[in-house]
């Protein structure tokens, strides 16, 4: 017997062990879980809200932008997108074109490079169809970026032959639409232009083919052009910039600034050109160029609503997008070669506008080379001016990042 009860004891013993190890395992199981628990309880999870908004009124990110009548010299037509960032992240944003119907014309746009079919839209056809995103990012908390469409068609393009064909398809067109829906009552008569534009907004993830957020276009930089470094304060050394680079990548490694206008850094002929550049960055320790006509006409080519190319006894034109391959080189040399000049708002770019004639590097011919100046307290020009005028000149300062960051 005592050895039956010396067995039951020895297993009463193992089973209040086991039972023990067992509570204490649940109670250290409950700890660990109530610890991770608590932990994630004081994760703050980001919101994420990306409004897209038309004259205040929510709209999808799906943009149809269709147009009844198209002719010679209509009014421009504009849309604009406003695109608000109501979250707790930074979002990148970009737009693709999903579908343009020109009459009866469908585009294959996905066999499309991207760059190329809006350089097509803004100058390929007599209408010019322009589509501009003003920020490719949104920061958080109530950010804003626009998008902004604007379609025209000159009355005067000096493409007499290729106004009066399209302006007869786009007749026929609307005459045989308005034929299918009296023929048909159930008929949905189709706009002459059509193009859906598809809005994205991602997080915003740092890589070299991000837009850099550090460096805005038109954005003010203090720089100091003895030291070669940023500054706080406006001196004889420390002076006012503006970024010109439209769409700086988190890639490039410089930024290209352009001075204020409130001094002539030096003035003369267009025939000293070069001498007077050189005088006026003497003492400069930076790295810098000439201003170019190119660099003009990109920077006001970012206003699709009211930057024009002009010509003497024909219709203003939009200047249009400027980004593809080298349109911008080709709009300068048509300007040459026809006489044109630019037109811009004051307001869209305060830091060109300025009463003094100023030169670029660039010459129409022997007699004449590109200034601008202003024309009145609204716009400013682009034009041809007397090589034999003074006119003051302004450099463009090329800076490392590395620089900047410092």
């Amino acid at each position: 017997m005592k050895g039956k009860y010396r067995a039951y004891f020895k297993l009463n013993l193992m089973s209040i062990f086991f039972l023990a190890v067992s509570f204490l395992s649940i109670t250290l199981a409950w700890f660990a879980y109530s610890g991770i628990a608590n932990t994630q309880t004081d994760i703050k999870v980001k919101s994420w809200y990306i409004e897209f908004s038309k004259n205040k009124e929510k709209v999808s990110n799906d943009i149809v932008v269709s147009l009844s009548d198209i002719y010679p010299g209509m009014d421009a037509v504009t849309e604009a997108i406003d695109i608000k960032n109501l979250g707790d992240s930074d979002a990148q944003v970009n737009y693709t074109i999903s579908s343009v119907r020109i009459f009866d014309q469908e585009l294959d746009v996905s066999s499309m490079d991207t760059l190329k079919l809006e350089d097509d839209l803004s100058h390929e056809y007599p209408f010019h169809i322009n589509i501009h995103l003003d920020k490719k990012y949104v920061r958080a908390k109530d950010d804003v970026s626009k998008l902004n469409v604007s379609i025209t068609w000159p009355l005067d393009s000096e493409q007499d032959g290729v106004d009066s064909k399209w302006g007869t398809d786009a007749f026929n067109f609307q005459k045989k639409e308005e034929e299918k829906a009296r023929n048909d009552s159930n008929y949905q008569v189709r706009s002459s232009v059509k193009i859906v534009l598809t809005l994205k907004a991602e997080q915003y993830i740092t890589s070299n083919d991000s837009i850099d957020m550090n460096y805005n276009f038109g954005d003010t930089v203090l720089y100091d052009v003895k030291n070669n470094r940023k500054c706080d304060a406006v001196s004889d050394t420390c002076i006012k910039t503006r970024i010109i680079d439209v769409d700086s990548k988190v890639g490039d490694a410089s930024v290209a600034l352009l001075p204020d206008l409130y001094k002539s850094y030096s003035v003369g002929t267009h025939a000293s050109y070069d001498s007077i550049l050189n005088s006026a960055v003497a003492t400069w320790n930076v790295s810098t160029r000439a201003l170019e006509t190119k660099d003009l006409v990109r920077v006001i080519s970012t206003d699709i609503l009211n930057s024009y190319f002009v010509r003497e006894h024909f219709s203003d034109r939009i200047v249009g997008n400027m980004k593809y391959n080298n349109r911008v080189e080709l709009d300068v040399n048509s300007a040459k070669e026809k006489s044109g000049s630019y037109r811009f708002l004051n307001a869209s770019f305060p830091y060109l506008a300025t009463n003094k004639c100023y030169w670029t590097k660039d010459s129409y011919d022997s007699e004449f080379a590109f200034a601008f100046t202003k024309i009145d307290d609204t716009q400013s020009k682009i034009y041809k001016e007397n090589v034999q005028k003074s006119c003051s000149i302004v450099p463009v300062i090329i800076v490392s990042k590395v620089n900047l960051y410092s």
